[in-house]
């Protein structure tokens, strides 16, 4: 499919990094997702291909590309499977709080890094008791001197285990009213004393991307690895998370378009009753309905993806597209999964992985339910 959005040369750039993918990614997945690791081999293979962070501006070594290239890095990526979101996070959620807020001693200190692969990034807002309502997170970041000592816990944290690098939400005001103007953020670097690793969690799904809790417990860091300016974390992430909402549609996208593929793939190639079953009214009549389904939602996402590349604010229109998307792989995808019969229950084949890996985008940047908070009330309800 082409994108109205994509010039010739994000088409040549899709097609460079398909045949990488192909070569480094593709045969290799499988023993990922078991491993529950996406190795660091590729994240510098990544780095020296020019793959990660491509809108780190060229004084810090990237390519300051735009987010056309990040669009095609990601469907890409998803195509291979959604354990590979933690590249994503890193390349276009984590890499952009640096850019927009970091001091020039931090992006000279970090970006670099960010591009090559030796640096892997992760942000730390969700908490045991605290995941949609961001106001609500107990860890805090008190400043001590030339210090800030942190306490508190994270959880669900993508990249968790590998990071070297997390951006963590927390309180420099615990005392704030209200209390999102207290909230701050704070780089923490791995080795950091007082800063640990719990379990990495196990998941139903996206198996390959390593996700684990992180503590901190009387972790001291210097007060230059204030992001930003203090008590302004709130704002930031607001301003941030249409970009990461509309990553989460592009990936639920791919995901459907995949399964849409395979599972035409497969009902043409079973036989049932002595002819294959695409024959069959209720699979055609299956696979219209979801080959329709794919095609609007597509419809729907390039036309926000060409706005936020212009630049608009499209936060309403955004928290659509992301229950939307979501909700809709679930069902298609299910609809996939069933018409595949018991073959789609089996691991070895792809619908399988597709099917436990898609229900989390529901929840994950935002419940679904919290998008629907969101056009609710900036349809002035």
């Amino acid at each position: 499919m082409q994108h109205l959005y994509l010039t010739e040369e994000h088409n040549r750039f899709r097609q460079t990094f398909r045949r990488f993918l192909e070569k480094e990614a593709v045969p290799f997945f499988t023993q990922w997702e078991r491993e529950h690791r996406v190795p660091r081999e590729l994240w510098k293979k990544l780095g020296q291909q020019g793959y990660l962070a491509p809108s780190v501006p060229e004084a810090y070594g990237g390519a300051e590309a735009d987010f056309g290239y990040s669009v095609v890095i990601n469907e890409e990526l998803e195509r291979v499977g959604s354990g590979m979101v933690g590249i994503g996070l890193h390349n276009d959620i984590v890499v952009p709080y640096l850019i927009a807020y970091g001091t020039e001693e931090q992006k000279e200190r970090w970006l670099p890094g960010c591009v090559t692969g030796d640096i892997i990034t992760a942000i730390a807002m969700t908490e045991p008791g605290a995941g949609s309502d961001l106001a609500g997170i107990r860890t805090t970041a008190i400043r001590d001197g030339a210090d800030y000592v942190l306490n508190g816990q994270k959880t669900f944290i993508t990249n968790g285990i590998q990071s070297d690098l997390v951006v963590v939400v927390c309180k420099t005001n615990p005392n704030a009213n209200p209390p999102h103007r207290g909230m701050s953020l704070i780089v923490v670097e791995t080795g950091t004393p007082g800063f640990g690793r719990g379990r990495q969690l196990e998941k139903i799904g996206q198996h390959s991307q390593d996700t684990a809790e992180l503590f901190f417990e009387d972790c001291r860091v210097p007060a230059t690895n204030l992001l930003g300016e203090e008590g302004q974390a709130f704002s930031y992430l607001m301003e941030k998370l249409q970009q990461e909402r509309l990553l989460v549609a592009i990936s639920a996208q791919v995901a459907m378009e995949e399964s849409l593929r395979i599972t035409v793939d497969y009902v043409k190639q079973r036989t049932a009753f002595g002819q294959p079953i695409s024959k069959f009214q209720n699979t055609r009549f299956k696979i219209a309905e979801v080959a329709t389904k794919v095609a609007v939602s597509r419809a729907f996402l390039d036309a926000l993806i060409a706005r936020h590349i212009a630049g608009e604010s499209i936060v309403t229109e955004v928290s659509m597209a992301k229950w939307w998307s979501t909700d809709t792989a679930k069902e298609t995808i299910a609809e996939c999964m069933q018409l595949h019969g018991g073959y789609g229950y089996m691991e070895e084949y792809e619908i399988a992985r597709r099917f436990r890996d898609i229900p989390v985008m529901a929840i994950y940047a935002g419940t679904n339910e919290i998008m629907k908070t969101i056009i609710a009330k900036n349809l002035g309800l």
